[in-house]
């Protein structure tokens, strides 16, 4: 091949060569130890340069965008030269396309610096939180019926639309569960700015999300701390337990801010596993938080949270459970103050029908009992909680008793089941 096609669409090889000692000679040779994509890349490029027909995917678009750019491949060097026409398909083209921007989205792993530089990143995210957003009930476009039966996608950026018998509204969040957390959590954030997904789906999400990357832990974490390994595996342990905790404190951080966007189940999965995976204390507090909301919702074996403390040999984390149940007790204890009404607005309050005074009553009624019953669940549940973990001979007494003591007087309406926390307890100590 000759020199002057792959020059004359290439700025930054004619300023390499011009600068080259061996200038004047026939054969020179240029390094390009910092070029991005490889040598497919820069043979695409290459092809290009002497008109002959390249190939562009999702898959390779990226790369060849970021080649062009390093070699200088633009419209000032040469009319119609591969930066602008890379923009043209991956604008027109790629960005159009559901499963070809998620893709594309992934290939910018291997070239992060030059995707966020050029804009494709960012332009990636945005494209699919656009789609997300706007009519997310009418089609789905899931990759897990993509690998198994051919797409037709063309430029004009029309691709097989899958009509979703079922109407699933989250038809997006197993495609999304495909990306590496940090990709995630910035499409996520994208997603949730736009205020048009309920929080519910929010929480499915994730819930697909963790599913997806993190490993069922909680069966053996209790384990975990007696195990012994070789210096080699605790490092390589080590470094994987970090790239877990990354996810999992990243996951939290997204977590929708209504009650009863994620199940209560759920959030105790990732207590356990944030205890397990030594997440930061803000994450620990958030999630206990959230939990105290609707904890109502738990089971006893939800609150069976492996202990991995150096301090104490108990089987079970009862000081974190103390922590949900604090926070638990701790809702409405400091009411908003209604402000002082008027003479004129007490009399046409008390101007009102007894048909309106009545069902504003019951309302009021129905609110208090909600949060009664919620107390009456939980104190059953803590009960119970309390017969499992009096089996363990080195659960403290002082511990036993405040457990027991958070629950108010009123919430017991009997005491069968701390009677048979008491007697298990007292059986396994003598």
């Amino acid at each position: 091949m000759g020199q002057f096609p792959l020059l004359s669409k290439c700025l930054r090889l004619q300023r390499l060569c011009s600068e080259s000692p061996d200038s004047s000679s026939q054969h020179q040779i240029v390094r390009l130890p910092d070029f991005p994509g490889g040598v497919e890349t820069f043979e695409l490029c290459a092809k290009f340069c002497y008109g002959i027909t390249i190939t562009l995917s999702p898959y390779n678009i990226v790369a060849a965008r970021c080649g062009a750019e390093y070699l200088q491949m633009t419209e000032e060097v040469e009319k119609g030269n591969l930066v602008q026409k890379l923009e043209v398909f991956f604008n027109s083209c790629i960005l159009r396309g559901w499963k070809d921007t998620i893709v594309s989205l992934q290939t910018t792993k291997a070239l992060p610096m030059w995707s966020e530089d050029l804009g494709i990143t960012s332009r990636c995210i945005e494209a699919i939180a656009a789609k997300v957003l706007s009519h997310p009930s009418k089609v789905s476009l899931s990759h897990s019926h993509s690998r198994r039966v051919k797409d037709d996608v063309s430029c004009n950026g029309t691709e097989s639309l899958r009509h979703n018998k079922s109407g699933n509204k989250g038809w997006w969040a197993e495609d999304l569960a495909e990306l590496s957390i940090d990709l995630y959590w910035r499409t996520m954030i994208a997603i949730k700015s736009g205020g048009k997904i309920p929080s519910n789906l929010i929480g499915d999400a994730l819930k697909i999300y963790a599913s997806r990357w993190l490993p069922n832990i909680t069966n053996n974490g209790g384990h975990l701390k007696k195990q012994a390994v070789s210096d080699t595996e605790l490092d390589s342990v080590g470094e994987i337990a970090s790239k877990h905790r990354l996810l999992l404190e990243s996951v939290v951080s997204l977590l929708p801010a209504g009650k009863g966007a994620v199940s209560c189940g759920f959030l105790l999965k990732l207590l356990k596993a944030s205890n397990i995976l030594n997440a930061s204390s803000s994450s620990k507090m958030e999630l206990a938080r959230r939990i105290g909301l609707q904890l109502e919702e738990a089971t006893v074996n939800d609150l069976l949270i492996p202990s991995l403390s150096y301090a104490d040999d108990t089987v079970y984390d009862v000081e974190l459970v103390m922590t949900i149940l604090e926070q638990f007790m701790s809702q409405g204890q400091s009411p908003p103050t209604s402000p002082a009404r008027s003479r004129m607005a007490f009399e046409r309050r008390r101007s009102r029908s007894a048909e309106n005074i009545n069902l504003e009553f019951q309302e009021s009624r129905r609110s208090s009992s909600a949060s009664h019953s919620s107390k009456l669940k939980v104190a059953k549940l803590v009960d119970r909680y309390l017969q499992e973990v009096a089996r363990d001979a080195n659960f403290h007494l002082s511990k036993f008793i405040a457990l027991a003591e958070i629950i108010p007087d009123f919430a017991r309406h009997d005491h069968d089941d701390l009677y048979r926390a008491i007697d298990i307890y007292l059986k396994v100590k003598r």
